[in-house]
């Protein structure tokens, strides 16, 4: 039995968004819990879909003492603040020297993290813990898909094990493996050699999604590399490919991957063979999207005949990757085209959510709802909404995404524009809408509606591909900017491409 500390710091920093992650958005539930540290951590995270719960189960029934130091999470959003940061980092500093020694340390870390005074959050994380703890100490962590994985990511950790799947069906699975993987490396002592590529084009988070080509076969690639190496004893036991978060605006942003093994030569012939398969993809990391008004016609047209929902994915307001969830520009165009029956959500809106609690169920309220923000100038959409339903916002979760989520995100309202039809499932905090009981809380079964868009950019398809007709890309306006070439990057290490197929970038 080993004596292992297990923590994390979770944060996706789209350096482009007009919000940052404040120490309080550290501290407070919404999806996931709330800033857990010390014991009250094991019980905290049970239960949930996120690679510590997975990683802490595992640990223990492989008979592991744990040490539980601290774990916060926060919504995607601009920098994390210094203030922010640096209080976490002050509770990691304090567990690591009151607690230890240890044997080893598993991190449930993000990968994405900016903050205000270091652009490789996880990297300094990471150099800070080595300066307590050792160079020798196994220091394992879990990442997700969306990381930008670093060169000081990768010499720092023992060892860093990614998610495999976009939706993110596999993050307690994930926990799982690092927990698996740091009980082996314990187990047996041998030397680990690593393997770390960076490629070079960034690829748009539309098109990462491995429910489809090309990276479904790339995710193939992955687990057959690991589970065919490691059947024929030839040396690997880790392979992690992360396709990258273009919206940070860092040196080494952009897809990586790494490779772990006891033979460095079957680890090096490993990693170069999944980034000669990745770089051969490169030209089908594309697709068709719509402007919000074509999108509400298509919509329109194929509902005529459709037996289930034509979903709208409104990809570019997605706040899972720092959009604000309140812009309009799809709200309007369905509007225009009197989509009746049509529902959109979640628009986060605090104001309008509270408002609709004082109007109350069945009467009607005049004013404007989103854009609460007023990203790109946009300004509410103002007409006579019917109070149809509301909800506390606490419910669980149960689609393969946000199962077991307990969320606690506030006053939440079904409202109708009388004129349109159109209806709008308000909210009061930023969560991507990713599970279907987001809707049945305010009252709507998303299968029996006939136009359903969404606040997300991937992580929908977990739960409503399966009952969607068709699924429509939409580009409305957000935060969340979907084509690399429209960003306007100032630290990007030169000679990245900015798409896949696309210009090389010079600097700024």
């Amino acid at each position: 039995m080993a004596r292992i500390a297990v923590g994390g710091f979770q944060h996706e920093t789209n350096t482009f968004a007009p919000q940052q992650a404040t120490w309080a958005d550290f501290e407070r539930a919404d999806a996931w819990p709330p800033l857990l540290r010390g014991p009250e951590l094991i019980g905290g995270v049970e239960g949930f879909n996120i690679p510590i719960a997975g990683a802490v189960q595992r640990l223990r029934e492989l008979g592991h003492e744990l040490v539980p130091l601290a774990w916060a999470a926060a919504p995607p959003a601009s920098y994390v603040t210094e203030d922010a940061y640096e209080r976490m980092w002050t509770l990691f500093d304090s567990d690591l020297r009151a607690h230890g020694p240890f044997d080893a340390i598993y991190l449930d870390l993000h990968g994405a993290m900016v903050a205000e005074h270091t652009q490789d959050g996880e990297g300094e994380l990471l150099r800070r813990i080595r300066a307590i703890v050792g160079e020798e100490l196994p220091i394992v962590a879990s990442l997700d898909y969306h990381a930008n994985l670093t060169p000081d990511m990768a010499g720092l950790a023992t060892a860093l094990v990614g998610y495999r799947t976009y939706p993110h069906v596999d993050m307690a699975a994930t926990g799982r493996r690092a927990a698996e993987l740091l009980d082996q490396l314990l187990k047996e002592r041998r030397p680990v050699h690593r393997a770390y590529r960076q490629l070079d084009f960034l690829i748009p988070l539309v098109w990462q999604c491995t429910f489809i080509e090309p990276a479904k076969s790339i995710f193939d690639l992955v687990g057959e590399l690991e589970a065919g190496e490691k059947s024929h004893n030839q040396g690997i036991v880790s392979v992690t490919h992360t396709p990258g978060f273009p919206p940070a605006d860092i040196a080494q942003c952009g897809p990586a991957l790494v490779v772990y093994g006891h033979d460095k030569e079957a680890v090096e012939a490993a990693a170069d063979r999944l980034a000669q398969a990745v770089k051969a993809q490169e030209a089908a990391f594309a697709g068709e999207m719509f402007d919000p008004d074509a999108a509400a016609l298509r919509a329109l047209e194929l509902a005529r005949t459709a037996s289930k929902p034509v979903v709208l994915a409104d990809v570019q307001d997605n706040p899972g990757a720092g959009g604000t969830s309140d812009t309009v520009g799809l709200l309007s165009a369905l509007m225009r085209h009197k989509a009746k029956g049509a529902v959109i959500g979640m628009i986060v809106d605090e104001a309008a959510a509270q408002a609709a609690v004082e109007t109350g169920e069945g009467n009607i309220m005049r004013r404007g709802i989103g854009a609460a923000v007023g990203y790109a100038g946009e300004t509410p959409v103002v007409a006579d909404w019917r109070v149809v339903k509301l909800g506390d916002g606490i419910f669980t979760g149960t689609g393969p995404f946000y199962g077991g989520a307990r969320f606690q995100i506030g006053p939440m309202a079904l409202v109708t524009d009388e004129a349109s039809g159109v209806s709008v499932v308000l909210a009061c905090r930023r969560v991507q809408a990713a599970d279907q009981e987001m809707f049945r809380h305010v009252g709507v079964e998303p299968s029996t509606v006939p136009i359903l868009a969404l606040k997300s950019t991937v992580h929908f398809r977990a739960d409503f591909q399966p009952i969607a007709e068709t699924i429509l890309v939409v580009r409305s306006p957000g935060a969340h900017i979907t084509d690399p070439l429209e960003m306007p990057y100032k630290h990007l290490r030169k000679g990245i491409r900015l798409k896949p197929m696309g210009p090389v970038w010079e600097g700024a």
